[in-house]
């Protein structure tokens, strides 16, 4: 199962991620996020990531160009779409681009069915509130495509692996405060996903 841990905001982080086996690092570029990055800040922690990590920009109610010029400026690889995008935003994006269905009840799990896509819980603020998905919605569901967020944290991920999800993306789940990561508990909830 793959791992992206979201909501980073310092170099030190984002190398305790990469080095504990994550595959993806996200970097929040809402203004209203108290886990908010600048555009320069982001590039300079992505600029010194290795190779084969996806950087991924989350983002909220932008236009198609500020999206392109965020990626382009802080070397984002995928703009993660927070909200309902319409298709002529969608044809507009220059980079790689998942996007986020945030479930309100169990038919929501089923939009964007033929794509890869991520899974949030329903929150007025747009995420990193610890708000889950009902994992009942996934009984007898193909979870192949699904990257699974809100609310997790390692003691659950066992219980999550029978769904067969992609990936699974934590922020809170893993923190000390908002925007600073606890070490142990990242290394934890990695360990628990891969193994």
């Amino acid at each position: 199962m793959r791992v992206k841990i979201c909501g980073i905001t310092n170099y030190e982080d984002a190398m305790l991620c990469v080095k504990s086996g994550a595959d993806a690092v996200g970097f929040i570029f809402y203004p209203h996020s108290p886990r908010f990055i600048s555009v320069n800040n982001a590039k300079n922690i992505s600029i010194k990531l290795p190779p084969f990590i996806t950087k991924t920009g989350v983002f909220v109610n932008e236009s198609a160009q500020v999206i392109n010029a965020v990626c382009k400026e802080a070397k984002i690889d995928l703009a993660q779409i927070h909200f309902d995008a319409d298709d002529d935003l969608l044809s507009k994006l220059e980079v790689p681009f998942i996007r986020v269905v945030r479930a309100k009840e169990k038919k929501d799990i089923h939009k964007l069915a033929s794509s890869y896509r991520l899974i949030d819980a329903f929150t007025q603020k747009y995420g990193g509130e610890g708000k889950g998905v009902d994992l009942s919605w996934f009984d007898g569901v193909d979870c192949s495509k699904i990257i699974l967020a809100g609310g997790l944290y390692a003691d659950m991920l066992e219980d999550i692996k029978r769904f067969g999800f992609y990936g699974v993306d934590v922020n809170s789940g893993v923190e000390l405060s908002y925007g600073k990561k606890d070490a142990q508990k990242i290394v934890k909830f990695i360990k628990s996903a891969k193994s």
